[in-house]
């Protein structure tokens, strides 16, 4: 089981700022799996909550990922910026996705290169 979390890696930001919106990804893809399959989301917090951190190149990459997330049936999180800090309100910066097997999630994540 694990939950990936895919960053956009245009945007001109810090790593501070990427560190935050990969947890508000995993936050928010966390809570949305233990409403929507609490026993999976148990066996994941079992496992030890795995976590994965890609990058796609752009917005529409981004977007592409996300809606395969949804049609495939995973819990699926798109994170916006409340552009406070550095970026616009409303900037799209990451998707959560999962927790789930990792085979069915590598479907769609597994040739994404991880972030650095």
């Amino acid at each position: 089981m694990k939950m990936v979390i895919v960053v956009r890696k245009d945007l001109k930001i810090s790593c501070g700022k990427i560190a935050v919106q990969v947890a508000h990804a995993a936050v928010e893809a966390s809570l949305k799996s233990m409403k929507k399959n609490e026993k999976k989301f148990r066996k994941w917090l079992k496992e030890g909550q795995k976590k994965v951190v890609v990058a796609v190149e752009n917005e529409e990459k981004l977007l592409e990922i996300y809606r395969k997330a949804l049609n495939e049936g995973f819990v699926a999180s798109l994170i916006r910026d409340a552009g406070l800090t550095e970026i616009p309100p409303g900037t799209l910066t990451a998707v959560g996705i999962g927790p789930d097997d990792d085979e069915k999630i590598d479907k769609i994540t597994g040739n994404l290169p991880l972030l650095r």
